[in-house]
């Protein structure tokens, strides 16, 4: 991201395009290489691709389809920011998915947009996400939030379950829901990284989930970490 936070002709946003269609790819490019203060760096048609070529090309904002041949654009977005905190990540996607969208925050993606989008909104949503603000589809999101509010007005077993962590566990499942990834919290918290798999694979166990995710929802609902809904999830 630029350091002033703006962008023009002489400075426009790095955009990196990953989807598998050609298609997609090339329409895309076009569209946003039109814009005078957007160019597009370069683009990838697979995950590996992606994580491989991505971080050589410094891009601001990352453009990844959902569903690629060998993984997913939400796990693209982790990696990527893992080593490009600055990126910001637009998924562009043609599944209007309540867990894509959810998998996706939790991801650290600034935007969630449908590819039934018009150009134009596409290009503002590209600056709105280089710019640092959040751009994600209205419907979708509204859904979302209607079907999490109904899962918080039923009764709340989760609290139980979270009272069960030990200190230590519940301080990586904050931090899980700060977004960060096993090897961040291991140096967080001065511990090795397999050490932070046990103490997950511990914490899950207790919760009675499988996923990171689900223990971060469990821990937002109970209260344990505030703001977790914008974070991201690693593996």
């Amino acid at each position: 991201m630029s350091e002033t936070g703006t962008f023009s002709p002489q400075r426009p946003i790095r955009v990196f395009l990953v989807d598998d269609h050609e298609v997609v790819r090339r329409g895309v490019q076009d569209l946003l290489d039109a814009e005078s203060d957007i160019e597009v760096v370069g683009d990838a048609g697979t995950a590996g691709h992606a994580l491989a070529r991505g971080p050589a090309l410094r891009p601001d904002v990352a453009v990844l389809d959902v569903r690629l041949p060998d993984g997913d654009g939400v796990s693209v977005c982790r990696e990527l920011r893992s080593s490009m905190p600055g990126l910001a990540c637009l998924i562009l996607t043609s599944f209007d998915d309540d867990d894509a969208l959810l998998d996706s925050i939790m991801a650290g993606a600034a935007g969630y947009v449908l590819k039934e989008i018009k150009g134009a909104d596409l290009v503002a949503a590209v600056r709105t996400v280089a710019s640092g603000r959040s751009m994600l589809d209205p419907a979708t999101t509204a859904r979302l939030m209607r079907r999490l509010r109904g899962e918080e007005d039923e009764a709340r077993p989760e609290e139980d379950a979270l009272s069960g962590l030990s200190p230590r566990e519940r301080e990586i499942l904050d931090l899980i829901g700060e977004g960060l990834t096993n090897r961040q919290i291991g140096a967080r918290l001065y511990l090795s990284e397999k050490t932070i798999k046990n103490h997950i694979s511990r914490m899950l166990s207790k919760l009675g989930v499988e996923r990171r995710i689900q223990a971060a929802m469990l821990a937002t609902r109970g209260g344990a970490v505030p703001g977790a809904d914008m974070g991201r999830h690693g593996n």
